[in-house]
C-alpha cells in the first residue's frame, strides 16, 4: 500500500461508493422473509453471489480501486476459499494477475474453484505457519499489492454495500430500515461494513465456539486472539486468529456482544434453510442462522440475518442433511 492508502480509514460514504460500483455488475442478493419460533424476519442470502459468497463484494470494490501501475504489479491475498474466489473473480475480470495463499486443508471445491479462476494457489499449513508473512514475501518480492480479507479499508467497504441493499430491499417492501443484523463472524470485515451501511442497526457477530476472538475481544475492550489449540471446527470460513485495529474500533463502538454457536446448532441451520428456503449454507455461512434458531440472538424489530456462504463440500453437506442429530 501507499501511505496514502495505509492511512485510510472506511466511512459510510465509501460504502455508498462501493454498493454504486458493485449495483453495476451484479444483481442484488434475495432478502427473503422468514419466521422463525413465530417471530419474523429476513434472511439476506449472499451464498447466491457468482462465487457463492458475499467475499465478492470487498474484492470488487479493492480491485477497482487500484491505479494502472498497481494493477500491472497484481495482487496477492490469504483466505480458506471465500475471500480468494473473490479476489481471483475480480481480477480475471479486470485482468490482475492474483496470487492467493490458501490453507493445505481448505475445501477442495474452494481450492479448486479458486484456481478455475485463473488465481496462483499458494498453500500452506493453517496451524503451523503464518499466512499473512507468506503473502507480504511474495508481495514484496512481485511489488504487488496485498488484499487482506478484513483488515483492508475498501473491503470493508465493499461487504457493507450488503447492507445497503437490505436498507433499500426493505423499504422496497415497505419496512423500515433494519434494527439489527445478526451476521456471520471471522476477521469482523462483514460486521463492520455493515456496522457502516446501517448505522441505525445493532450488529450482532456470531462466531463458532473455540474460534470467538471478536466476541471475547468486545467484552474485554481490548483484541483477544483465540485460546490456544483451538477445536476443529467445520466452519473453515470463519477461522480467524483476531480482528485488527482497523475492524475493532468499528465493531466496539457499534457491536453487540457476540454470540457463539455449537457445530450441532450449525447442522441444524443448513438443515432448516434447505428445508424452508432450499438454499445450500457451508457451515461458516450458517452460523448466524444457528444462533437465530437457537434463540441466542433476539428477533425483534426488524431483524435480518445474513447466509453469507454457499460453498460446501458436497459430501459433507449430504452426511448433514443425512444426519439426524
Amino acid at each position: 500500500m501507499t501511505n496514502a492508502e495505509q492511512l485510510r480509514q472506511p466511512t459510510h460514504a465509501g460504502v455508498n461508493e462501493a454498493a454504486r460500483k458493485i449495483a453495476d455488475i451484479l444483481p442484488p442478493t434475495p432478502l427473503l422473509p422468514l419466521e422463525i419460533n413465530g417471530a419474523g424476519c429476513w434472511a439476506k442470502a449472499e451464498g447466491l453471489q457468482p462465487i457463492g459468497a458475499f467475499k465478492i463484494r470487498g474484492a470488487w470494490h479493492r480491485l477497482t480501486a487500484l491505479s494502472p501501475q498497481q494493477r500491472a504489479a497484481g495482487v496477492v491475498a490469504v483466505s480458506s476459499g471465500n475471500h480468494a474466489q473473490g479476489v481471483a473473480w475480480a481480477a480475471n475480470r479486470l485482468g490482475i494477475a492474483a496470487t492467493i495463499v490458501m490453507p493445505a486443508d481448505a475445501p477442495a471445491t474452494k481450492l479448486d474453484r479458486t484456481r478455475e479462476l485463473g488465481a496462483q494457489v499458494i498453500t500452506y499449513d493453517r496451524m503451523s505457519e503464518d499466512r499473512e508473512a507468506i503473502a507480504a514475501a511474495i508481495a514484496s518480492e512481485r511489488k504487488a499489492t496485498f488484499v487482506h480479507p478484513f483488515a483492508d479499508p475498501w473491503v470493508i467497504e465493499g461487504q457493507g454495500s450488503a447492507g445497503i441493499e437490505i436498507a433499500a430491499q426493505l423499504a422496497a417492501q415497505g419496512a423500515t430500515r433494519p434494527s439489527r443484523i445478526i451476521t456471520c463472524c471471522g476477521g469482523g470485515g462483514l460486521s463492520a461494513g455493515l456496522a457502516l451501511a446501517c448505522r441505525d442497526a445493532v450488529i450482532v457477530p456470531v462466531e463458532p465456539e473455540g474460534w470467538d476472538d471478536v466476541a471475547r475481544s468486545l467484552a474485554s475492550g481490548t483484541i483477544q486472539s483465540v485460546i490456544a489449540n483451538p477445536p476443529a471446527t467445520p466452519c473453515d470460513a470463519l477461522q480467524t486468529f483476531a480482528t485488527s485495529p482497523l475492524n475493532f474500533a468499528i465493531l466496539q463502538d457499534r457491536c453487540a456482544p457476540g454470540l457463539t454457536v455449537s457445530e450441532r446448532e450449525v447442522r441444524d441451520a443448513q438443515r432448516f434453510a434447505f428445508a424452508r428456503l432450499g438454499l445450500v449454507l457451508e457451515p461458516g455461512g450458517a452460523v448466524a442462522l444457528a444462533a437465530a434458531l437457537a434463540g441466542k440472538a433476539a428477533l425483534d424489530g426488524i431483524t435480518v440475518i445474513t447466509l453469507s456462504g454457499s460453498n460446501a463440500d458436497p459430501q459433507d453437506f449430504a452426511k448433514v442433511l443425512a444426519a439426524t442429530d
